[in-house]
């Protein structure tokens, strides 16, 4: 699916922003606690842009609603995920917090429609 590696460049883009906004334009602004979250929520976004990526081309080859369903998951994912932790890390809101597991979650459903089409289908 197209949409799926359109997603994933665009992620793959603002990862590499941010990440070099956090080592950048962070540093001496942050704890280092703040920064490491910053930088956590680089790193699971940058991997889960390669999940994206995936998706998008064995999209291309097979058609699954399973797969559909990782490419979803994972962008949802980056956002609740990546999204609160840059949030939280530069506020300090613990509510954001609490929001990243469900963020997680999202991504681990992902791995498991992702694996399970795989097997069915390749």
């Amino acid at each position: 699916m197209k949409l799926f590696l359109i997603l994933g460049a665009i992620n793959g883009f603002l990862a590499v922003a941010l990440g070099a906004f956090g080592a950048h334009g962070l540093e001496g602004k942050l704890s280092e606690k703040a920064l490491k979250t910053w930088d956590k929520a680089v790193n699971y976004q940058m991997f889960h842009t390669m999940a994206l990526l995936v998706t998008g081309l064995l999209l291309a080859k097979l058609q699954s609603g399973g797969m559909v369903w990782a490419g979803w998951m994972f962008l949802v994912g980056i956002l609740l995920f990546s999204g609160t932790l840059y949030i939280y890390s530069t506020t300090g809101i613990k509510t954001f917090a609490m929001i990243t597991p469900i963020g997680g979650v999202a991504f681990l459903i992902g791995w498991v429609l992702l694996g399970y089409a795989v097997m069915k289908y390749l």
